[in-house]
């Protein structure tokens, strides 16, 4: 094995502040891709995430998958308290689930997933929980194949439409 084969492998690794930037890109990336999904988006620029929060933050984990040296995956887990009749007092809830366009069905998103799993349980939490759009039929296909089921569907109504 060569140094390049080395070099072309996917790396996963924690994300670090100098990785805002980058970061941010891929944040847009998921607004862009869900904005079919949802017309009742502000316009451009929005962000979901106070992403630099979340790497600094002790009760998160920021994970990044490299390849030769550019970032083209990211996802994060957050711990989060759960609703006071639930079992458990805290979950994990995973955001940021991205990976660039042209990496997608190579299994990131299962890499990703199962890190952020693997930060879960070393934190003790029992339950994983994240948010799709109920017409986002691809992203639902990734989650399912990682184990997720639906549980609640969140409904609304706009009374200025």
């Amino acid at each position: 094995m060569t140094s390049d084969d080395f070099a072309s492998r996917p790396r996963l690794r924690s994300a670090i502040l100098n990785d805002l930037p980058v970061l941010k890109q891929c944040e847009q990336g998921i607004i862009s891709a869900e904005r079919p999904y949802d017309h009742t988006l502000r316009p451009d620029p929005i962000s979901y995430y106070d992403v630099g929060e979340l790497v600094a933050s002790e009760d998160a984990e920021v994970a990044v998958i490299e390849l030769d040296g550019e970032i083209i995956a990211t996802g994060y887990a957050h711990k989060r308290p759960s609703k006071p009749y639930v079992e458990s007092d805290y979950h994990a809830f995973l955001g940021f689930m991205f990976v660039h366009p042209d990496h997608r069905g190579k299994g990131l998103n299962r890499l990703l997933m199962d890190h952020l799993f693997s930060w879960a349980r070393s934190r003790g939490l029992p339950e994983v929980r994240l948010e799709v759009y109920s017409n986002n039929a691809p992203a639902i296909r990734a989650y399912e194949k990682t184990g997720f089921k639906p549980y609640i569907t969140e409904m609304r109504l706009n009374l200025e439409e």
